[in-house]
């Protein structure tokens, strides 16, 4: 089976509150994008997982994937056979684009549907959230509004026909735990969702990211791609969730001639 597990975007991200448990409440909307790794499954006679990676290269233990720890969970609740699968890496990671969520997701979806094990969305929801916050979200995969640790989703329409999306990311990362340790916890004047209701012409002063303000004293080459999008004419420019991506919405295709993009930057534009 192959499966095509697409990033997101996180437009707005408000850090309400510190919890008791060591999280952080948020408020934030999730908004998938066109990005996509590629994901295929076979059965084998082994009983166990075999997982190969290519494209982008990531220094991390095969075993210790959310793929890997997703067949294991429902492994655990449902009879599966050994697999062999295959990820071929697009998303970038370290970046706030979800990507390793987005595969574990959506090879939950997958196994449900191959092997026609009845699990409802809810309950492929519940799974997933073990897996990680964001998880749930993809296992729907539509606009939403995301409260709690970002698993309490309520789907919201955001429409963006015929902006073009334009996604920088440097190369390096930005560890989340960190960037959760220097922020401070506030709640906003106006909600995430009566905010993003306006037209994205006018999210700029409206809708923010508070991972920003600490993230760009750490790491100021974030911030300089983000005034670089708005310099190109975007009329609204965030970094997605902690980082390190920078995303800008424009109204036409952003001219990205210059000098001021690194070999070595990730760079993705879409019609969205």
């Amino acid at each position: 089976m192959l499966l095509f597990p697409n990033a997101k975007i996180n437009i707005g991200l408000n850090i309400i509150s510190r919890r008791d448990d060591g999280y952080h409440n948020i408020e934030t909307l999730f908004f998938p994008v066109g990005l996509k790794d590629a994901l295929e499954f076979v059965e084998n006679s082994s009983g166990q997982i075999n997982l190969s990676m290519s494209g982008i290269p990531m220094d991390l233990d095969p075993r210790n994937n959310l793929i890997v720890k997703a067949y294991h969970l429902l492994a655990s609740k449902n009879r599966l056979p050994g697999l062999d699968v295959h990820l071929h890496k697009a998303i970038p990671f370290g970046a706030g684009l979800g990507g390793g969520s987005s595969d574990a997701a959506f090879f939950l979806n997958g196994l449900n549907d191959y092997f026609a094990l009845g699990l409802s969305k809810a309950e492929l929801k519940t799974l997933a959230y073990q897996l990680g916050a964001d998880c749930s979200f993809f296992i729907e995969n539509r606009p939403a509004l995301a409260t709690g640790i970002g698993e309490i989703l309520k789907p919201l329409e955001v429409n963006l026909p015929g902006y073009h999306l334009l996604i920088v990311k440097p190369s390096f990362g930005v560890p989340t735990k960190e960037a959760y340790a220097r922020t401070i916890p506030s709640v906003p004047a106006i909600p995430l969702a009566e905010s993003i209701k306006k037209k994205p012409g006018e999210w700029m002063n409206l809708v923010r990211n508070d991972f920003e303000f600490s993230v760009f004293q750490v790491y100021p080459e974030i911030e300089k791609i983000k005034n670089y999008l708005i310099e190109k004419g975007a009329v609204y420019a965030s970094m997605s969730g902690s980082g390190s991506s920078v995303f800008g919405l424009f109204t036409s295709e952003p001219d990205l001639s210059g000098s001021f993009f690194k070999n070595d930057y990730f760079i993705w534009k879409e019609l969205l």
